[in-house]
């Protein structure tokens, strides 16, 4: 049986890889596809991707996108979810901020340069019409325990995570939500390293069949909902509404839309050049 390493955030996004491990349908292709949390995100995992820890990553796009540029030597495979992800803005509950404006100039916290929280940050500013020289400067955080510590000591100002993963904590007081910043493109990709897709093509396709066939019935699965509010601890009325906005896909991510998120980073000056639709990606 071969082992393969996968990678990716431990939030409902990913119950799907959690359910079709949990009723062993990899292994009953001779496939042990071993999981591996990284609630630090998508920084973590390129990391991961370019040490070889992991072979393959459910990343976001943007993350990975700046990645490979920067020479990380893997692939977009496909698209997991086409839906934007909706990014809240925190402050801690008794800072001082009352709206986005009042951030300008403000220290953000993130998880890790390249992450998702880094990257949005950037969009969040243009959106605003912040100068991104002046406007901006980061606190490094590593994941969300260190967010909640960062946001009330003081040492960074704001953060910008998924709304749905965050809400259990703005219900409890931790945080305060004072906006939201969707991305404008799908918000999770498969990423894959290249020398895998090599190797391995026909177990990774297997591999994507099995997750595309739970993901297009996911939401038709009986209580759903409820699985996912008990395991993640949130209100069963925003499952409801995640699940509503949420689309996963089984395509791969085309080249317009690479091409525009590519524009988006370079206009930003998070990538130094906008590369061919086919350095990105790779069609099985």
């Amino acid at each position: 049986m071969k082992t393969i390493n996968i990678g990716g955030v431990p939030e409902h996004f990913n119950l799907a890889w959690y359910l079709t491990l949990k009723d062993g349908e990899y292994k009953e292709k001779d496939i042990n596809l071993r999981w591996q949390d990284y609630p630090e995100g998508t920084g973590a995992m390129c990391k991961a991707l370019r040490n070889k820890e992991i072979d393959i990553a459910v990343i976001l796009t943007e993350g990975i996108i700046k990645d490979i540029i920067d020479g990380n030597p893997s692939k977009i495979v496909q698209t997991f979810v086409q839906s934007p992800l909706n990014w809240g803005i925190h402050v801690a509950k008794n800072s001082p901020y009352k709206t986005i404006k009042d951030l300008k100039g403000t220290k953000a916290a993130i998880s890790r340069y390249g992450s998702g929280s880094h990257l949005m940050a950037y969009i969040n500013a243009e959106n605003n019409g912040w100068n991104l020289k002046e406007d901006l400067q980061f606190e490094v955080i590593n994941d969300l325990n260190g967010a909640i510590d960062g946001l009330t000591t003081g040492t960074a100002d704001y953060f910008m995570w998924e709304k749905f993963t965050t809400k259990p904590l703005v219900d409890n007081g931790t945080f305060r939500n004072i906006g939201n910043c969707p991305t404008p493109w799908p918000c999770f990709v498969i990423a894959v390293r290249e020398d895998f897709i090599k190797t391995n093509k026909t177990d990774l396709k297997t591999i994507l069949d099995i997750i595309n066939n739970t993901t297009k019935e996911f939401k038709d699965i009986p209580s759903i909902d409820r699985t996912i509010a008990n395991r993640y601890e949130q209100q069963l009325e925003d499952v409801q509404e995640w699940l509503s906005i949420t689309e996963w896909s089984q395509n791969l991510i085309d080249k317009n839309t690479i091409n525009d998120i590519q524009k988006k980073l370079f206009a930003l000056n998070i990538i130094p050049e906008i590369v061919d639709y086919n350095e990105l990606t790779f069609k099985l």
